[in-house]
């Protein structure tokens, strides 16, 4: 994997915790240009991830030929156990401290189709949310995943073709007649093409390495998504996104030998999934306490990055090599039996 874009992944995480930041302790009422900033912009950190998913997944398995089975086990081995465990820990702790979070309701229906990655309304009614709510990136996710695994029926020049004709289908026909969930009709789905894009881009050799005009390239996206509302997001949001993705591999010679920007890549999932329980133990914290919320937000950042890590290297890392090793282990003895 890319440095450059395991930095960035990290970036996006954190873009993302600052921005949750100021939603459970301001409520989105910014004091200063930084949290205004956060407030309104954070969130792109999204649309970087999805961009980057698309990039990754597709030079992963670009000219592969991989059964649609196996992609899929692979994808939900890996993004599944962490995602269970914490939709757990945040059910559990909407349970305990119901009094004290409000807006935050957990029943059986929802918190199944959370770790279904159904879509459904959050009891809370604040809209189309998993109990843990940052998981509503994840069945994007999981919809891409899904799509994804069947475009290996199709030849490889064939396949981004396909793949975009099927996330069509489902957000601008399925979506917007109300035949599935409405929540698939954003078109934030096709930020996952812009990265197959980027990932063309790069395999053809378009990419090349650079210094001043990357730079330059990820200050006029800034600029952009600072001065840009959300919508539409593709255009607005998804391709200043592509642009920085673009830029930060042009970089990747000035950063290849920061082995520390990897790490903080490696550990972004945990991070993204882990923020928020942290946040919101903080912010029961600073409301029993009255204890400043900075002072708060200086404490959750170490406790999520040591957090993530821990969760990387036990979750992620460890149970997925011992269920990929456990997996491949019966595959092989199956095809020994048949040989």
């Amino acid at each position: 994997m890319l440095i450059s874009v395991q930095a960035l992944r990290a970036l996006a995480a954190w873009a993302v915790v600052c921005h949750h930041f100021m939603q459970i302790f301001f409520d989105f009422h910014p004091s200063g240009p930084v949290g205004r900033f956060f407030t309104e912009k954070g969130a792109v950190g999204v649309d970087v991830f999805f961009v980057i998913s698309g990039l990754v997944i597709y030079l992963s398995t670009v000219d592969k030929d991989i059964p649609a089975g196996r992609f899929m086990l692979n994808r939900v081995i890996r993004i599944v156990p962490a995602y269970w465990l914490y939709t757990l820990v945040m059910g559990l702790l909407v349970v305990v401290a119901q009094p004290l979070l409000p807006h935050q309701v957990v029943d059986w229906q929802s918190f199944v189709l959370s770790l279904l990655f159904i879509p459904s309304e959050n009891p809370g009614g604040y809209g189309l949310y998993p109990t843990l709510n940052v998981g509503w990136t994840l069945n994007y996710e999981m919809m891409f995943y899904v799509l994804f695994s069947m475009v290996f029926l199709f030849q490889q020049r064939l396949r981004p073709l396909i793949l975009a004709a099927a996330l069509f289908a489902i957000t601008d026909v399925l979506g917007r007649s109300g035949l599935v969930s409405r929540f698939y009709a954003n078109d934030i789905v096709y930020e996952f093409l812009l990265g197959i894009f980027v990932g063309v881009m790069y395999r053809r050799g378009w990419i090349s390495e650079r210094l001043w005009l990357p730079l330059i390239a990820i200050g006029a996206a800034l600029f952009t998504i600072d001065h840009l509302q959300p919508a539409p997001r593709i255009i607005n949001w998804g391709l200043p996104s592509a642009v920085i993705v673009v830029a930060c591999i042009s970089l990747e010679p000035y950063l290849r030998n920061y082995r520390l920007l990897k790490t903080m890549g490696d550990c972004s999932y945990s991070v993204y999934l882990l923020h928020v329980l942290v946040l919101y133990a903080g912010w029961l914290v600073s409301e029993r306490y009255g204890v400043n919320p900075y002072l708060i937000f200086a404490v959750c950042v170490p406790v999520i990055a040591l957090g993530a890590w821990l969760s990387y290297e036990w979750i992620e890392k460890g149970l997925y090599r011992r269920m990929k090793g456990w997996l491949d282990q019966r595959r092989a003895s199956k095809e020994a039996a048949l040989s």
